[in-house]
């Protein structure tokens, strides 16, 4: 028997939350080993783990990925997360794609100089809900289903809501003109999996404040 997957990142959100949200929408149970020291990282780059010198980094059946997308494709292939067919698959990695740009931008927020982030959350709040929630509302809307692609759970849905959420801690305000988003956020976030995942003393990491900025830049070297 496999053993669980391990997940070797700093422990923080960064690129690794989505990877970490998607194993547990599947149900799937995995290990984490936190970068908490640059020597930690220095350790996994000498001894050949990374591939292009840079993680996340996850350990699964006997390989070790790098590229987060290239990890979330394989984890939604290997838990039937992935659409039945070519057409599918293509929708799914189109509003994946989507979900990403929108993602880093709020993602790379805590970076932003202090007399740029005013400007910088005014963009994205309009960003948000002038570009891609409504593009995200008008699929829910022309098929009438539970869920963007095939009417099935796909790695979009759960991107999304992931998404979803990160959105509300920016303003909750901004998904109030959504009402099919808000409906696909509670389906999934009622998923046993899922729920499970959302609740306190889970592998779900909070929003990143000044201490795990700091922490972040330390163990990459960021000046």
């Amino acid at each position: 028997m496999a053993g669980k997957p391990k997940l070797h990142y700093f422990n923080g959100r960064g690129r690794m939350e989505c990877i970490r949200w998607l194993l547990a929408a599947a149900g799937v149970e995995f290990e984490e080993k936190f970068i908490e020291q640059p020597e930690d990282l220095d350790k996994l780059k000498n001894d050949g783990s990374l591939m292009f010198q840079q993680v996340p980094m996850v350990e699964i059946d006997g390989m070790k990925l790098v590229q987060t997308r290239a990890i979330l494709n394989y984890v939604a292939t290997k838990y039937n997360l992935y659409g039945k067919d070519m057409k599918e698959r293509a929708l799914i990695d189109m509003y994946s794609e989507g979900v990403a740009d929108l993602g880093d931008m709020i993602m790379l927020l805590p970076l932003c100089p202090p007399d740029q982030k005013d400007a910088k959350i005014a963009q994205i709040k309009e960003k948000t809900t002038n570009c891609y929630l409504p593009a995200f509302e008008k699929v829910l809307k022309s098929h009438g289903q539970d869920y963007l692609v095939g009417n099935k759970l796909s790695k979009a849905d759960i991107h999304l809501v992931e998404l979803l959420y990160y959105v509300e801690e920016l303003d909750p305000s901004l998904l109030a003109n959504f009402p099919l988003l808000k409906g696909l956020k509670t389906r999934v976030s009622n998923l046993p999996a899922v729920k499970k995942f959302l609740q306190p003393g889970s592998q779900r990491k909070p929003p990143m404040d000044e201490k795990k900025l700091e922490e972040a830049k330390r163990i990459f070297r960021i000046k």
